[in-house]
């Protein structure tokens, strides 16, 4: 009778534990792929910005100095 009570004794104080745990099981983060998957993201994301940058600086290069080339065209014209 004494085992018997020592083993739902053990029994219960398990099953509280558990209880209170909560939640689901913890993951073990991200994996090696996962990983890779979000470097590649980010470097796609870092190879079209360089471009888009030089290309809206070759754009304001352009802008800006549309408006001298034409002075110094009427210039040079009279």
């Amino acid at each position: 009778m004494r085992a018997i009570s020592a083993l739902l004794a053990s029994f219960i104080i398990t099953a509280s534990q558990a209880l209170a745990a909560g939640g689901a099981p913890e993951g073990e983060g991200l994996g090696l792929l996962a990983i890779f998957f979000i470097g590649f993201g980010v470097m796609i994301i870092l190879f079209q910005f360089i471009p888009g940058v030089m290309l809206m600086a070759g754009m304001l290069k352009g802008l800006f100095s549309l408006g001298r080339k034409e002075t110094h065209g009427a210039a040079g014209n009279e």
